[in-house]
């Protein structure tokens, strides 16, 4: 019997960042919709619904309802932080491929934004409610995942050197590609290396334009097989290969904190399955909660040695629109959108299909997706290809 293969075949993104008005299963409701039309898809052929939010878990089962879904045979919520998105694909992949299921609306959706208040307060109160062994680092200030991923970066820092110097060129990048994308909230704002250093601090050593925008909306993706995908409307994008790796320590001493990520492990396994070798990728999705989170999953997939991510992004001609390496072709998280890990995804998908406009890159055969939750608790990997 042959193996049934995946395919990514509908893509649906609605108004993202500061958009007001709609709750967090609402945005949800209207991705899964737009997903289905862009793959020229009747709402109704949708038999399998995967979903995730936030932090306040709006965007919850009542999802099918929501959307009138009455023949579905898979429906779940997931919560794996930023491993969600990269997670919820590979599982519908493996769906398709037993036949649980032929056709997985996967959503992610949130809405932490309200209007007049800070993008700060979006994830204060998520940030206020340690308990347990999280309340005895809470009450030394280390209460946030700004502090947590601080201390991260902080050890990085100590053990390779590495600096905010080179933390800044992977923010000017990033800002560089947003200029290309109109969906972007940082478009048409231009970011220099002197104005990167001049930014406020929120914890050192991360100043401003290391950390992830705050952002409402919603993305979902129609996940069914290659053969299917490739009788609708768009250019199928082939799930070649994936893995995962969860480290586990949350709240545990160990000594790789803040050097190693589960992308260590799961990018080889995930290369592995495709076939694929990292010199074949043309283009690489990380997750970028913060510029250090990008520069430590590069490291840790092997596109420079151990502790040498600094240096290599500092290199003239690396990153950016015409560096050697495509990476985060949107904006990413620092300068495009936040919606956890559907940022890298969704762009994963957007390049592989060639529909990228103004940024995109020639070469987008192979493609590398990485989410991270947690604080590089948690970690998915996802490689994808055109026919």
């Amino acid at each position: 019997m042959s193996v049934v293969e995946p395919a990514i075949a509908g893509l649906g993104i609605t108004e993202l960042g500061k958009v007001y008005g709609k709750s967090a299963l609402q945005f949800a409701a209207d991705a899964v919709r737009l997903a289905a039309a862009d793959a020229g898809l009747d709402l109704q052929d949708v038999d399998g619904l995967i979903m995730s939010g936030g932090l306040t878990d709006q965007v919850s089962l009542n999802l099918q309802g929501e959307l009138g879904l009455q023949n579905l045979k898979l429906l779940t919520a997931m919560q794996a932080y930023g491993s969600t998105a990269a997670q919820m694909v590979q599982y519908a992949s493996m769906a398709v491929q037993s036949g649980t299921a032929d056709t997985i609306a996967i959503v992610w959706a949130d809405n932490p934004l309200k209007e007049r208040q800070g993008s700060s307060a979006s994830y204060a109160a998520a940030s206020s409610a340690a308990s347990g062994w999280r309340a005895i680092t809470a009450s030394n200030g280390i209460s946030s995942a700004n502090t947590m991923y601080a201390l991260a970066a902080r050890r990085h820092m100590q053990a390779y050197g590495t600096t905010n110097d080179q933390l800044g060129h992977i923010a000017v990048a990033q800002r560089e590609w947003a200029q290309r994308n109109p969906l972007a909230q940082f478009h048409d704002t231009p970011l220099t290396l002197e104005e990167y250093h001049a930014s406020r601090w929120i914890a050192e050593p991360f100043h401003l334009f290391d950390c992830c925008l705050v952002s409402n909306g919603a993305i979902a993706l129609i996940v069914t097989s290659l053969d299917r995908a490739r009788a609708l409307r768009q250019p199928p994008v082939r799930v070649l290969g994936w893995a995962q790796a969860h480290p586990g320590n949350t709240g545990v001493r160990n000594d790789d904190f803040g050097l190693v990520s589960g992308a260590a492990r799961s990018g080889p396994a995930a290369l592995r399955m495709a076939d694929t070798t990292l010199d074949e990728i043309d283009v690489v999705q990380v997750y970028d909660c913060y510029t250090y989170t990008a520069l430590i999953t590069l490291e840790d997939y092997g596109f420079c040695a151990k502790g040498e991510g600094g240096p290599m992004v500092a290199q003239p001609g690396m990153l950016g629109p015409n560096g050697r390496l495509k990476v985060n072709t949107g904006g990413g998280e620092l300068s495009a959108y936040y919606l956890w890990g559907m940022t890298p995804l969704s762009e994963g998908v957007i390049q592989a299909r060639g529909h990228g406009g103004a940024r995109q890159v020639e070469k987008h055969h192979r493609v590398l997706v990485s989410g991270n939750g947690g604080v590089l608790d948690y970690h998915a990997t996802l490689v994808l290809g055109t026919d």
